[in-house]
């Protein structure tokens, strides 16, 4: 089996020098894959991105133990530029898009390093191939898209760098589910078509489960369940309180009383 593109073993994620978010974290992700890591608010799963792409240190945090490893060369704690200029480009949370700069002009400054003319241009025209909207709304400025707009801008921004490896914080977070389904679409066509992965941090488990082909569960800043698309569809707890399809409304393991995470989460 070939070595993984990215190998995340073991990580521990502190901040302030004290407050331990993320403890013993490994996953992988292979070439060309859909990797999802899901978890309800504050389980840890974006600093664990942010640990990969170098952004640990605006919030005062640092990779205290473990290794991560991209192409076989180590990242940890790596300055945000380094690590995009070896091909890992981040897709925020927050801050998607410059509020004053048009959608054109949002893509110019986010260009992969020594490239031409020739070769912007080209990047640009796969952008718009992937993202007509996009090339609908070049003079608009960024301040004025709408949600969805604002998600695809980021995401084009991002691939404007010529990722290996692309992370994309919250998909779906505050978009009507018809928008969602079109940027999945747009995201696998992007996988398929230029060829690379995507880690994919979600808090709907529906969403991601969709396109995933591998998924990891985050509770309290540990890993506590991983396995294929399939295998966490059909997982009782993942149906329980990810998925609602247990008993009606979906529930997070927060609200349940008395709740016991059982020794399946770990079989």
């Amino acid at each position: 089996m070939s070595e993984p593109l990215l190998q995340v073993d073991k990580i521990e994620v502190v901040y302030k020098r004290v407050i331990t978010a993320v403890q013993g974290v490994t996953l992988s992700v292979a070439n060309r894959h859909i990797v999802a890591l899901l978890g309800t608010n504050g389980a840890g799963k974006t600093t664990t991105l942010r640990a990969i792409s170098g952004f640990l240190g605006i919030d005062d945090a640092r990779v205290t133990e473990g290794a991560i490893s991209f192409e076989g060369a180590r990242l940890e704690n790596l300055p945000p530029y380094d690590i995009t200029g070896r091909g890992i480009s981040l897709v925020p949370e927050r801050e998607k898009v410059f509020p004053n700069l048009t959608v054109a002009e949002n893509l110019s400054v986010s260009v992969a390093r020594a490239a031409t003319v020739a070769e912007r241009r080209h990047d640009e025209d796969r952008i718009y191939h992937f993202f007509p909207r996009l090339a609908q709304l070049r003079q608009r400025v960024g301040g004025l898209l709408s949600g969805g707009e604002r998600q695809m801008m980021a995401i084009a921004s991002a691939l404007m760098c010529r990722p290996k490896l692309l992370l994309v914080d919250e998909l779906s977070l505050g978009l009507a589910p018809v928008v969602v389904e079109d940027l999945t679409r747009r995201l696998m066509a992007v996988r398929d078509e230029i060829g690379i992965a995507i880690l994919l941090v979600e808090q709907s488990a529906a969403v991601a489960l969709e396109i995933a082909d591998y998924a990891y569960v985050m509770e309290n800043g540990r890993i506590v369940l991983d396995g294929d698309r399939e295998r966490l569809k059909s997982h009782q707890d993942v149906q329980e309180f990810y998925l609602g399809q247990a008993g009606g409304e979906r529930r997070s393991y927060r609200d349940v009383k008395q709740y016991r995470r059982s020794r399946r989460w770990y079989g």
